[in-house]
């Protein structure tokens, strides 16, 4: 998107959400491209169009590409204000329904990749995660942390907070956490959960 457009994307994507550490996109991973691609979110805008997910937010996003530069399926992209050197723009965000078969297809281990990249901020989401309501808490949202899993995690969190996944599963038992997050974040991509932990609207 142009300079205008491109305040206005970071302006409507800036809700403060739990585990989210910056307000905008600064990189993004690549899940699809096409060299000769037509764009679905700006009419007549054409080029190197690429499907790609946003780091931070974890929100589907169409970019367009500088020409004449190679770009990798899973490559991390920087899409911030300044200083990029192989996106001219980001063209605006996209629909789970509206992204490529084979850019849904390589979603899953995109978002394992990120969740594992940013481990920090996904344990720190562990340590601080409240109640929804009072009888559900955000954590047991999280497809395999059932109430026993989740009294476990606030009761020794509350001794001690947690320092990596491998530090949970060693204090809790709950093995492979992070493919648990990659579910979570998946289904709230794929609109099969309406209330998001993860995912920026």
């Amino acid at each position: 998107m142009d300079s205008a457009n491109q305040d206005n994307y970071h302006k409507s994507t800036s809700h403060d959400y739990t585990v989210h550490s910056h307000k905008f996109e600064e990189y993004a991973y690549v899940l699809d491209f096409s060299i000769r691609g037509k764009s679905r979110t700006i009419r007549g805008r054409e080029g190197i169009i690429i499907q790609a997910m946003g780091e931070n937010r974890l929100t589907l996003l169409e970019l367009l590409g500088v020409q004449n530069v190679n770009f990798e399926i899973g490559e991390r992209v920087y899409i911030g204000k300044e200083g990029r050197n192989k996106i001219l723009s980001v063209l605006g965000k996209l629909q789970y329904d509206s992204i490529s078969q084979s850019a849904k297809n390589e979603l899953p281990s995109i978002v394992e990749k990120i969740v594992l990249a940013n481990e920090e901020r996904f344990v720190s989401y562990i340590n601080t995660a409240q109640p929804i309501t009072p009888r559900i808490h955000s954590l047991e949202l999280i497809p395999g942390i059932g109430k026993t899993y989740m009294m476990s995690i606030i009761n020794d969190r509350e001794k001690e907070q947690f320092t990596s996944f491998s530090d949970i599963q060693s204090r809790i038992g709950l093995k492979d956490i992070h493919k648990l997050v990659t579910k979570r974040i998946i289904e709230e991509i794929t609109k099969e959960t309406r209330m998001t932990l993860f995912v920026g609207r």
